[in-house]
């Protein structure tokens, strides 16, 4: 026998009746949509592309609206059932065990994964007298409302990642840029004002990037139990450049997840009479839990022996360092970046800045933050008090100084209507160079050998705090909040009206590479690690420095110095043009042993090394020597095969006209009797070469 309905419950259940028909039309047209093949036509035009992502859009859009008329018909429903509070849990749990099921096989766009809509079920009150034909409505409106919200994702999310793959594609590529595998996370770049900035929570994306799968998962917990010990206290380590024993007092309390301040006092110098205040000596390595002096490696190793270094981690754990304790490196400790001569010019030069720049038209075109040479001189005269001559005499003084350049590189200076832009002003320099924060610095510049050579001191000790022995993984996250990096970044600032181009060929490839390679640090701390090819392509292209009034991209300084302007893998352009300054300071031959030291942050990439002038050529050499021998270059002389690293595909012409010649070339640094087979080899048979994939994951 059934039960009556009351007029008013009869009216909701028809209405929800009506909407459920509709909604049924609308999940028809997304399973229509789901149907359709989105990646096809890889020759498709940019606007196509547009198209249907405003057409996406509005699906999605779309989508959203009849999800909240859903929720709002289920919630009329569930108002005048007539069921069991217990049997329609169950209903609920059984429904969401399905959507989590199919949830794990949604396709996830790359870097910028669309969240879960969390879709809240309505809590109403059951009305006793409800009839079971309300109940099937409402399970029917339940799964309906589930399954517009995965179908819904499900195609934003698939149009996203297929449209990520076109834009790579139509992407002019870097070196590997075909190898980068699709499955990574992207990382987007913090940006603030148009500039790149700095942000701790790269790293945490970083790490994000290494975990695709339940596996990843594993191997990043079993990472987080590797990570240092928390502590209160203190670990002080004086040590010094090139010491052994110190590289293994580093590796053991690594081991141990000790986490320590490192003093280099060779890098802090002051902290030399410290050292020999509180330990009577200056011999090192010296460690120091708080304020208690433990000594070197061989005391680490008896107390670790006795069971008493146990009981000294404990006590930093517990007690933060006292007064009489070493203390950490302080900000522009010992920095000789602060300290020299106050440049007269550069005072006379912020003074102008504020009177005569202002935006400009000039040959149709306008230019922005620029000023007229009449009106530098009628400054000049004004300010300094000199006859008109004389002030243009400063003028040109202050342009051969690098302050300011002609807006078109048309003349050095000239009393007339011209245009001229300081050097801190040029939209490039302002936007996309990373060592002018504050604008020109008011001390006077010093000379490129001293740069170079405190550049080579600061720039090994990082590599020996920083970094694995042997140079192949380095701890960015240490590096970041270094006194060392923050003195690397005071110094940058000395580049930017530095002489280069009289430097001799060995002192510019020293100094080069030393910086290109930390350079690479630089941009992978502000930028992240670059995981796809437009985040290559702003690495390499768009991250530079101002050096001589000049600037210098990653790739400017490898295929323009190193590779003597030759044209980057993949690209019809040369890095410099024929009326371009830079040119002046490109080597005169390619340098081909280059490419086995320069590291921008890749696990297929060389070891991070320093480099002197005075032994340059030899230091190549033993480069070329470790990245070869060491899994960079492969014969397996019964299948006449030859693995090799992709650095000679990308690169081949610096070492031969063909693959033979560039065969002969390497095997000078294999072993001798590796060296000896390959040259028979080639002699008598024909050798197949294959390429080595390039890992392009960060080398951390």
């Amino acid at each position: 026998m059934e039960m009556e309905v009351s007029p008013k419950k009869r009216t909701e259940i028809a209405s929800a009746d009506e909407k459920a028909e509709d909604n049924s039309t609308f999940v028809e047209q997304f399973e229509e949509m789901e149907s359709l093949d989105l990646s096809d036509g890889s020759s498709e035009s940019i606007m196509d592309v547009e198209l249907e992502d405003s057409d996406t859009k509005m699906s999605s859009g779309d989508s959203i609206t009849q999800q909240d008329n859903l929720s709002r018909d289920s919630e009329i429903a569930l108002e005048g059932a007539h069921v069991d509070s217990k049997d329609q849990e169950e209903r609920h749990e059984s429904s969401d065990e399905i959507v989590v099921g199919e949830e794990k096989q949604r396709p996830v766009f790359d870097g910028t994964e669309i969240p879960n809509h969390s879709t809240s079920s309505s809590s109403s009150e059951f009305d006793p007298d409800s009839t079971t034909a309300a109940s099937a409505w409402t399970e029917k409106a339940a799964a309906l409302k589930n399954f517009v919200r995965m179908k819904s994702e499900i195609a934003v999310n698939s149009f996203l990642r297929r449209l990520s793959g076109k834009r790579d594609d139509m992407l002019q590529e870097t070196p590997g840029m075909s190898d980068e595998p699709r499955d990574h996370k992207s990382v987007e770049s913090p940006k603030t004002e148009g500039r790149y900035m700095w942000n701790p929570l790269t790293f945490i994306k970083m790490k994000q990037n290494n975990v695709e799968n339940d596996g990843d998962r594993g191997d990043l917990t079993m990472e987080a139990s590797l990570e240092p010990i928390m502590m209160k206290g203190r670990i002080i380590l004086y040590t010094r450049l090139g010491c052994e024993e110190c590289k293994d007092i580093r590796v053991f309390l690594h081991r141990k997840r000790l986490r320590y301040v490192e003093i280099n006092i060779d890098i802090f110098p002051n902290r030399k009479l410290e050292l020999e205040k509180i330990s009577g000596s200056l011999a090192v390595p010296k460690i120091f839990f708080n304020e208690t002096l433990i000594g070197d490696l061989k005391d680490l190793k008896v107390l670790e022996e006795s069971g008493k270094l146990e009981e000294k981690i404990n006590y930093l754990i517990t007690e933060i360092p006292p007064r009489e304790a070493p203390m950490p490196p302080l900000s522009g400790e010992d920095d000789a970046s602060s300290d020299g001569h106050i440049d007269e010019l550069a005072l006379i030069v912020h003074k102008m800045k504020p009177r005569i720049v202002k935006d400009r038209f000039h040959k149709m075109r306008r230019f922005r933050n620029c000023f007229l040479g009449t009106e530098a001189v009628d400054f000049l005269s004004e300010d300094q008090y000199l006859q008109r001559e004389e002030a243009i005499e400063v003028a040109r003084k202050l342009a051969k100084q690098l302050f300011f350049h002609h807006v078109l590189d048309e003349n050095l200076f000239e009393d007339d209507n011209h245009l001229y832009r300081f050097l801190d002003d040029d939209p490039v320099v302002s936007s996309q160079c990373h060592n002018i924060p504050r604008g020109i610095i008011d001390l006077k510049p010093r000379p490129i050998s001293d740069i170079a050579s405190r550049l080579r001191r600061l720039f090994q000790a990082i590599i020996e705090a920083y970094t694995s022995p042997g140079g192949k993984h380095v701890d960015y996250r240490s590096i970041h909040g270094s006194e060392e990096f923050a003195r690397y970044l005071r110094m940058i600032q000395e580049l930017h009206r530095v002489e280069v181009q009289d430097m001799q060929r060995e002192e510019k490839l020293a100094f080069f590479i030393n910086l290109y390679n930390m350079m690479a640090i630089h941009a992978i701390l502000v930028l992240g690690h670059p995981v796809g090819p437009l985040e290559r392509k702003k690495m390499f292209g768009d991250f530079k420095y101002v050096i001589g009034g000049c600037t210098y991209s990653l790739s400017a300084i490898r295929n323009g110095i190193f590779r003597a302007n030759q044209r980057p893998p993949y690209n019809i352009m040369k890095p410099f043009g024929a009326k371009d300054k830079r040119s002046k300071v490109a080597l005169q031959y390619t340098e081909p042993l280059v490419h086995f030291a320069l590291v921008f942050g890749t696990r297929s990439g060389p070891a991070l090394r320093c480099f002197s002038p005075g032994d340059i050529d030899q230091e190549l050499a033993g480069a070329a020597r470790d990245f070869l021998r060491g899994g960079g270059f492969m014969v397996d002389l019964t299948t006449k095969v030859a693995h090799i690293s992709k650095i000679f595909q990308w690169y081949g012409m610096d070492f031969g006209k063909n693959e033979v010649e560039v065969l002969k070339h390497a095997s000078n640094y294999l072993e001798p009797t590796l060296s000896e087979a390959l040259l028979d080899l080639l002699v008598d048979t024909q050798l197949e070469i294959i390429y080595q994939p390039y890992d392009w994951g960060l080398n951390n």
